[in-house]
């Protein structure tokens, strides 16, 4: 079975590619209706500063989109939800009134309605959330589980000290995993997830465990860890951070996929943002399927993956949702509710980079360039430099050279290395414009490119891709391999 990657609404996904009872384990973290926009990281190489990009919003409105959930739900078409889910979203709708609340608790209903229909009879479903609406999913996950005959089997409480301090309350150190089975069965890999006995407020000593008197003997393999998790967050200097904003542990989920799944099981992620739950199931020799909304995600995850597993991993995996065509790809340009997460723009530069540039939502001076990456060269001292690459993006019909001149301005003013400019119709114009600008040279390497080179997304559905070498951590990869005495020439 090959692996499965999907860029698209994670509803219509389940909808129509996944088959009932498929799936063993279901994983999602999704928005927890925080009301806030999250930014992914990068590390800017040559900048004192951080640059930083959407990853997603958490906040919701009520809109059509949430109008026509309700509906569905309310009219229960061929009895897909359960008569306590419609009672219990009728009931809330009326409490809660239409707002971002209630948007956000159908949203998630519709979706686990679907998480329920393709997990296995034995399958194990996990929710991860916070406070700000647990309380109101719980009683959604009892409705949708519980009344088709499964279980609630834990609510497990994740444990951290990394993150701010409370001011005039108890900071918040923990989220909330709820555990639920489809059936009266489900896979549990007690042996797989063991721990020491140490903290278990007994005395353990040679095979014995001592509780209020009582003697127990004990497991060589230690004990099951209780519905507590005592597991770090990731710090800012983590190895495994990616500089995505809701990023958890693998540890995290390791100890989820060991404990409710068996090698080659069919992991689920329909929220999977940075990968770490297929990262941490391609280790483990899993099968899975993750889906993402957000481009910029499904980028990451296939860099992850590479860089984790070598670019073999690759083959194994099929990437489904991007556009495969000219009538896909101008559908993603002129999708109208897209005009703030700028999709096209972010497959364009990310597909066409390799997954090696990062995005860039900077106002002012450099708005119209959609791309930023980073070569390495030498300056006039010989030192070893990094030098930014830029994209910019255009899905006009028609454009006049005025837009390669304005790319080569900001070049210039950036003091850059190249400019690409990517654009959705082929421009013959732009193309015999950019000659006029004569060639870069890369002194670490001793090779020449084009200052400025027109891409059509045409070439990109051929797998035309970026030929320079390019990198985020490309300056630091160098200058490691010349403290080494090595070929300076490292590239991704």
């Amino acid at each position: 079975m090959k692996n499965r990657l999907f860029y698209g609404d994670n509803l219509d996904v389940l909808r129509r590619y996944v088959k009932d009872e498929t799936v063993d384990l279901c994983y999602i973290d999704p928005p927890f209706n925080s009301k806030r926009n999250y930014n992914q990281i990068y590390n800017n190489v040559g900048k004192e500063d951080r640059a930083q990009a959407q990853a997603f919003t958490d906040t919701w409105t009520w809109d059509t989109e949430a109008e026509k959930g309700l509906a569905d739900i309310q009219s229960n078409p061929n009895g897909k939800y359960t008569r306590q889910t419609v009672k219990l979203i009728s009931g809330l709708s009326d409490v809660l009134g239409k707002g971002s609340l209630l948007a956000y608790l159908v949203s998630m209903t519709l979706r686990i309605v679907e998480i329920y229909r393709v997990l296995k009879p034995t399958g194990s479903f996990y929710f991860h959330c916070d406070q700000t609406a647990s309380h109101y999913l719980k009683l959604v996950l009892d409705t949708i589980f519980c009344s088709h005959g499964g279980d609630f089997l834990n609510e497990i409480i994740w444990c951290y000290r990394q993150g701010g301090r409370g001011k005039n309350k108890f900071p918040s150190k923990h989220d909330t995993i709820f555990l639920y089975s489809k059936g009266k069965t489900n896979t549990f890999n007690a042996d797989a997830i063991r721990v020491p006995y140490e903290g278990t407020g007994g005395y353990v000593s040679k095979g014995r465990n001592i509780v209020n008197g009582k003697e127990y003997k004990t497991n060589p393999l230690g004990k099951i860890p209780e519905d507590w998790w005592d597991i770090a967050a990731l710090n800012p200097e983590a190895k495994e951070r990616l500089g995505y904003p809701t990023q958890k542990p693998e540890k995290l989920l390791e100890r989820i996929i060991k404990a409710s799944s068996n090698e080659g099981d069919v992991v689920l992620d329909a929220y999977c943002g940075c990968g770490t739950s297929v990262a941490v199931a391609e280790q483990m020799k899993r099968n899975w399927i993750g889906i993402d909304i957000t481009y910029q995600s499904i980028s990451l995850i296939m860099k992850r993956l590479e860089d984790t597993f070598g670019k073999d991993v690759l083959k194994n995996i099929t990437l489904s949702g991007t556009p495969e065509d000219m009538e896909s790809a101008v559908a993603l340009a002129n999708k109208a509710d897209d005009r703030t997460r700028k999709e096209f723009e972010k497959w364009a530069v990310l597909t066409y980079s390799n997954n090696r540039a990062r995005i860039n939502e900077a106002k002012g001076g450099d708005g119209g360039i959609d791309g930023i990456a980073y070569v390495a060269d030498r300056d006039e001292n010989q030192n070893i430099i990094a030098r930014e690459v830029l994209f910019s993006v255009k899905s006009n019909k028609t454009l006049s050279p005025s837009v390669i001149r304005d790319l080569f301005g900001t070049i210039e003013r950036e003091k850059a290395a190249i400019g690409y400019l990517i654009t959705l119709y082929p421009m013959e114009n732009l193309v015999k414009e950019s000659k006029k600008y004569g060639t870069y040279t890369n002194t670490l390497i001793g090779q020449s490119y084009p200052k400025i080179e027109v891409i059509s997304v045409e070439d990109i559905l051929q797998n035309k891709r970026l030929s320079l070498p390019i990198s985020l951590e490309v300056v630091k990869s160098a200058e490691r391999k010349e403290a080494e005495n090595d070929n300076p020439t490292l590239f991704d």
